[in-house]
């Protein structure tokens, strides 16, 4: 009677830890879940660091890594050094992050006093005679009336003052990497 007692009790205490442990992966299913909601449908601008984590609020639920700047929900690496066009994707692609794929001539707009000119993401597809973006959307000119590509062998740096220019790719220039969060 004492073997099946204890027997018994090792079986509920069992059944029971089984379902915490199931309620508490659910509750951190669900509030993943909701922050990611809220984020994709309130995303806010934020250049405010977090003391405690020495990282830049993109969102009320994301954080963008040390040295990255969130703005509009998306995190920005803003390079201080130099290097080449392809040393530069190296960089932003070894950091889960492309060249910076422009949405929108107001993208850099938390940029507005910085003069410096620094590589794109914006390149020559040969195969298919185009220019294109490193997320592979097409360069639209209407969208960018500012940068005119016209010269398929050099690569494009851009200034948050809203001009574009061709640059030999070889040439070493800052340069800024994009981190999208969703």
């Amino acid at each position: 009677s004492t073997v099946f007692q204890t027997t018994l009790w090792k079986l509920i205490s069992g059944t029971l830890g089984l379902i915490c442990l199931s309620l508490v992966a659910t509750l951190g299913i669900l509030l993943n879940n909701i922050c990611k909601f809220f984020y994709s449908s309130q995303c806010k601008s934020s250049l405010s660091p977090n003391k405690h984590t020495n990282k830049h609020k993109a969102s009320d639920c994301w954080y963008c890594p040390e040295k990255w700047v969130g703005y509009k929900c998306n995190c920005y690496f803003i390079s201080t050094e130099a290097k080449t066009w392809k040393e530069s994707r190296k960089f932003c692609v070894s950091h889960n992050s492309s060249l910076l794929p422009l949405e929108n001539e107001d993208e850099l707009a938390f940029m507005h006093s910085n003069q410096h000119f620094y590589w794109i993401g914006l390149s020559y597809n040969k195969e298919r005679a185009a220019w294109f973006w490193e997320d592979d959307s097409p360069f639209l000119q209407e969208s960018f009336p500012s940068i005119i590509p016209s010269n398929p062998t050099q690569c494009i740096i851009y200034c948050a003052m809203n001009s574009g220019t061709h640059e030999a790719c070889e040439n070493k220039n800052r340069y800024i990497c994009k981190r999208q969060l969703m």
